[in-house]
């Protein structure tokens, strides 16, 4: 599938092509100008630079920056100092004198302060003020002054920290929670009278501030207590604003709901479709049921049905339950908590397909061929009762021959039938060859106090495999039907990866001595054929890693690009609407496209599907942020009674300050610093992924396995700080090593571990 042009790209399409090789300042500025932001990969590529001009290239944009001439936008981006996105991240700096709330883009000083523009609605996330982040969309007024609209409050900014109190004789301090801040804020007087040691605190940093010392702070609110049982997930929650709770107007609109009838509705109860979830899953989404195709044109096909929660039926547009789920735009998973997107009576009840209830549903019927390609679909609102709700497990135990009691009696009739058809439809999905890369997730075991037990890997069955063939194929349907129906819907796309991290990845595989064409179009089919190649050899885990970091993040949009990972020219969310927002926009699509009743998309709901486009991307980047965040937390606490203890991990980070370690036994990531490596400068080979000594040329490559000892574990911030106890690969003769001034250099001091000692990071 060939790679679409990018909507940045899009931009340029219709003036004149620029011209090709190394441009001039003024060119370069101009082009830029009119791109509004931008990178260096992107302007390579309009230029068409290789080898040594992308070198030149980057020295121009920094003698750029350095002249003030250009600004930083993010870690990657530039733009002309005053440019400004159309929609962009920023903070809520200051009040001009008529009380109007400043902002400026986040991690851009250069930014010009920009006022923003009152919002008579309810603001999405609370009314925001100083020291706030927001998400905004740039507007030019006709004075030609730009001005800020609010899209969305994401919570607090650099100016507010989320913390643990610190009580001393003489002075009561805040300790941040997030590991990348290093300054604690100091109360005034008397302020920290009513706090105990180990409140975790919500507290605003001091726009006033102290020319020497800490920065005074004011609480803002008390949020729990640090030693608390599940305070991991509570930490993740405050400090990435995640929604919590509903309001009385929405609990209000859930408790009157009524469960289904079957008016306007098809009656599928006699279909016996299940449902296939985790153990320990209260939500069920969705139900599948396949046959074989009686159609004797269609010999070896097979009828797979699959029938999805019609939460549209009860959270209708406008109302108390659409606007919070609309704000939430996900649900969020702790390890020991949910912060559901709906509230209980319809998550885990109306709406949750429970086995032997009437159900409310859309659903879709797929007929596929003998070869795995599907001939027709169809979608239908129909009434369904689940014949029964298994686990994963319990599946596949049952089709592996040993069937509990609750199983067996399904074995046969429904059990064996679905397998058989996934067994089909896994020929289409070989043939299209989607992206291969293996991930290794472990879970974590909870106990009812809130203690972790145990870190487990997740096991990758089969079954797990079966229910998400079956929802791409219905999430494929999804779009075809509304794309056919011109009904404007929101997909779910992946771009390919860009070529500059297509360069990053050929230069690393030169190291390997594999070789890659860079002038290749990237393919699904060329990458896994790459993992292959490499499965069984030593380089396998971290060219699977590396391959992993080359691809795009799949986003939310209403142009559709396709999607790469997949290899699908369309594609859209249908089959999670409980937990998802965009699947429940794709749902009103289809019942608006197929006259299914007056609860579809609603032409403000189309007027605004860019806009919640976005907001739903964001959501989601929230959520697996605060999730991971959780995550390292309860791994920290987990080991930290583990200090001292000896572990085997693998490189999975190479920086110039030290080596992300991931350990093999529960998954962890921690790091290296430089300083533990051996008494030498070590630089940072981007090119090679590795730290490589300047005198020895002894090198720490990514992949590389490797012991380790637990020095530090803080439960606090999630923080592991590793001990290296292997000794560095011997220097590539092949390698040369450049000589290079202090800054590019980090110094490994003496180290104080057993010198000699052999052998042997961290949705579709």
């Amino acid at each position: 599938m060939a790679r679409p042009r990018t909507p940045k790209a899009e931009r340029f399409a219709a003036g004149k092509k620029p011209a090709q090789g190394l441009p001039d300042r003024e060119t370069l500025l101009k082009y830029i100008r009119e791109a509004g932001e931008t990178d260096r990969g992107e302007i390579a590529r309009a230029f068409s630079l290789k080898g040594a001009d992308r070198r030149a290239l980057r020295e121009m944009l920094k003698e750029l920056e350095e002249s003030g001439a250009l600004g930083r936008r993010g870690r990657k981006g530039v733009a002309e100092p005053s440019a400004l996105p159309e929609v962009g991240v920023a903070d809520v700096v200051e009040r001009d004198p008529d009380g109007e709330l400043l902002v400026q883009l986040t991690r851009a000083e250069d930014a010009p302060l920009v006022r923003l523009a009152p919002d008579r609605r309810e603001a999405v996330g609370g009314a925001p003020g100083l020291g706030d982040r927001l998400l905004v969309r740039f507007t030019t007024l006709e004075s030609g002054e730009p001005e800020a609209r609010l899209i969305k409050r994401l919570g607090q900014s650099a100016h507010r920290i989320l913390g643990v109190v610190r009580k001393a004789r003489r002075e009561v301090r805040i300790e941040p929670v997030d590991r990348r801040s290093k300054e604690s804020l100091m109360l005034s007087p008397g302020e920290g009278e009513t706090l105990r040691d180990g409140d975790l605190v919500l507290a605003q940093v001091g726009l006033q501030e102290r020319r020497y010392g800490p920065k005074r702070g004011k609480i803002l609110e008390v949020v729990g207590r640090e030693d608390q049982p599940r305070a991991a997930s509570l930490i993740a929650i405050h400090a990435h604003g995640i929604p919590t709770g509903f309001s009385q107007a929405a609990e209000a609109e859930a408790e009157a709901a009524e469960p289904p009838t079957l008016s306007g509705r098809e009656d599928l109860r006699d279909i016996p479709l299940i449902t296939i979830d985790p153990p320990d899953a209260r939500d069920h989404d969705d139900a599948v049921y396949a046959q074989p195709d009686p159609d004797p044109k269609n010999e070896g096909g097979w009828i797979v049905w699959v029938a999805i929660a019609d939460v549209a039926a009860y959270v209708r547009p406008g109302s108390a339950l659409d606007k919070e789920a609309r704000d939430k735009g996900n649900s969020t998973y702790f390890p020991d908590r949910v912060e559901p997107m709906l509230p209980e009576r319809l998550s885990a009840g109306l709406c949750s397909l429970r086995q032997g209830e009437n159900r409310a549903c859309l659903a879709v019927r797929m007929v596929f061929d003998s070869t795995g390609k599907k001939r027709s679909h169809r979608f239908v609102r129909g009434l369904m009762r689940s014949a029964a709700k298994l686990s994963y497990e319990q599946a596949q135990a049952a089709v592996d021959g040993f069937p509990d009691d609750h199983a067996n009696p399904l074995l046969e009739p429904v059990l064996k039938p679905l397998w058989a058809a996934y067994a089909t439809m896994l020929k289409g999905r070989r043939a299209r060859s989607p992206l291969a890369i293996e991930s290794q997730e472990r879970k974590i075991v909870i106990s009812p106090e809130g203690e972790v037990v145990s870190i487990q890997p997740r096991a990758s069955l089969e079954a797990h495999r079966l229910i998400e063939e079956m929802m791409v194929q219905a999430n494929v349907c999804a779009a075809e039907t509304l794309e056919q129906k011109k009904t404007p819907l929101i997909y779910r796309i992946h771009d390919a990866p860009s070529q500059e991290k297509l360069q990053s990845l050929a230069e690393f595989l030169q190291t390997l001595g594999v070789n890659w064409s860079k002038g290749e179009a990237p393919r699904t089919d060329r990458f896994n054929r790459l993992l292959d190649e490499m499965r069984e050899g030593p380089h396998a885990a971290i060219v699977n890693e590396v391959v992993l970091r080359t691809q795009m993040q799949a986003i939310y949009a209403v142009e559709n690009i396709g999607h790469f990972g997949l290899n699908l020219d369309r594609y859209a969310h249908f089959t999670s609407p409980i937990r998802r927002y965009a699947d429940l926009i794709v749902h009103r699509a289809l019942i608006r496209a197929l006259g299914f009743g007056d609860d579809g998309l609603t032409d403000r709901d189309v007027a605004q599907l860019r806009d919640t486009a976005e907001r739903i991307s964001f959501a989601e980047r929230r959520s697996m942020a605060a999730e991971r965040d959780a995550t390292d937390r309860y791994v920290a606490a987990f080991l930290a009674d583990r200090v001292g203890a000896d572990f085997q991990g693998r490189i999975t980070g190479v920086t110039r300050f030290g080596l992300f370690i991931r350990l093999e036994e529960t998954g962890a990531d921690g790091l290296v610093p430089v300083s533990n490596l051996g008494g030498e400068y070590f630089f940072h080979d981007d090119r090679a992924h590795a730290l490589v000594g300047e005198r020895t040329g002894r090198r720490w490559p990514l992949g590389m396995s490797v012991e380790v000892r637990l020095k530090e574990a803080t439960p606090l911030t999630g923080g592991l700080l590793f001990e290296m106890l292997s000794e560095p690969l011997p220097a590539d003769p092949t390698a040369s090593r450049p000589r290079l001034g202090v800054r590019d250099r980090a110094f490994a001091g003496p180290r104080r571990g057993r010198i000699g000692k052999s052998g042997g990071r961290r949705g579709r």
